[in-house]
């Protein structure tokens, strides 16, 4: 990658780990999942307007959206909201790799190379010394949720690579069509008709500058440049990158919330980091006549995207 590219993409990680931070300060007064739901109608309002349709049959794009959007932030969105922390969600979240890697091997028949088996081994073990050792403040259940949020997001990755679906922001538009109404009726369902009013009235200037972060620069801005990056580079060389996104997350919220991991999460954490970096690692590219059986891993195909 070029210079150019790794301070794009050094400032793509960024924006997706301050968004933690972001998320957690807005959404005081609001419904988790009303507040999602929120974020996704204007990601598809006006946009979806602007941009022509991804050419994917409806089924796959309503797939993508309930897996990546829908699933993942509704997960998220709660488990912050129940007391998970933005530095530790962030870092929690980036299971998704894993679970990529063991779904896209179940349902793909995709092999898993050595390094991504040791990887999923390393993560797994990462993230049960942050679950053993996590703060008193952080409940369980918060943790668990998070964790089905990275699920879907590893099962919307492994939907698009067997779609052959291409990234970009039209296809995070044209796929989130599918989010907004169903988060505002599990809201209205889960919270009530009245959580969700008091919600709409409490809804300020703080939760609108941290929809409208999430909006334009997480999720417009920011997948759009990463898509640009994937496009002229090597994935093994950009999804890398994101792995900075928990640090600036547990950055941000140690300066701006007080929210400083304990040992155990730090090092269960740096043990999680390792083990995606392992499964990340590109297969060595075998010489000769054999160079033609070579196929990408599943890995290599995942655009993180908080």
């Amino acid at each position: 990658m070029s210079r150019r590219d790794c301070l794009l993409a050094a400032l793509v990680a960024s924006i997706w780990g301050f968004n933690f931070v972001v998320i957690d300060w807005g959404m005081t007064g609001v419904p988790p999942l009303l507040f999602a739901a929120i974020r996704f109608t204007l990601v598809v309002v006006p946009a979806v307007f602007l941009l022509p349709r991804p050419d994917l049959p409806w089924r796959t794009l309503a797939g993508v959206g309930a897996f990546m959007s829908l699933g993942q932030f509704g997960f998220l969105y709660v488990a912050m909201d129940a007391g998970l922390p933005p530095g530790l969600a962030a870092l929690v979240l980036q299971a998704q790799v894993l679970f990529t890697v063991a779904i896209a091997a179940g349902v793909l028949r995709e092999r898993p190379t050595a390094a991504q088996l040791a990887g999923v081994g390393l993560g797994t073990a990462g993230l049960v010394v942050v679950g053993a050792g996590r703060g008193g403040d952080v409940p369980l259940a918060a943790l668990v949720l998070c964790l089905l949020g990275a699920l879907s997001w590893g099962c919307g990755n492994v939907l698009a690579r067997a779609s052959g679906a291409r990234g970009g922001v039209a296809l995070t538009v044209w796929s989130a069509v599918v989010v907004p109404v169903p988060l505002l009726a599990l809201s209205l369902l889960v919270d009530g008709p009245d959580a969700v009013a008091d919600g709409l009235a409490a809804f300020g200037w703080a939760a609108a500058a941290s929809t409208a972060y999430t909006v334009v620069l997480a999720s417009l801005v920011g997948y759009g440049v990463f898509t640009t990056l994937l496009g002229r580079n090597a994935s093994a060389a950009v999804v890398p990158w994101v792995l900075l996104a928990p640090v600036v997350a547990m950055l941000s919220a140690a300066l701006l919330l007080d929210e400083v991991p304990n040992a155990a999460e730090a090092t269960g954490g740096v043990v999680m980091v390792l083990g995606v970096l392992v499964a990340l690692r590109p297969p060595r590219r075998p010489t000769g006549l054999d160079a033609a059986a070579v196929v990408e891993p599943a890995t290599a195909a995942c655009a993180a995207r908080p």
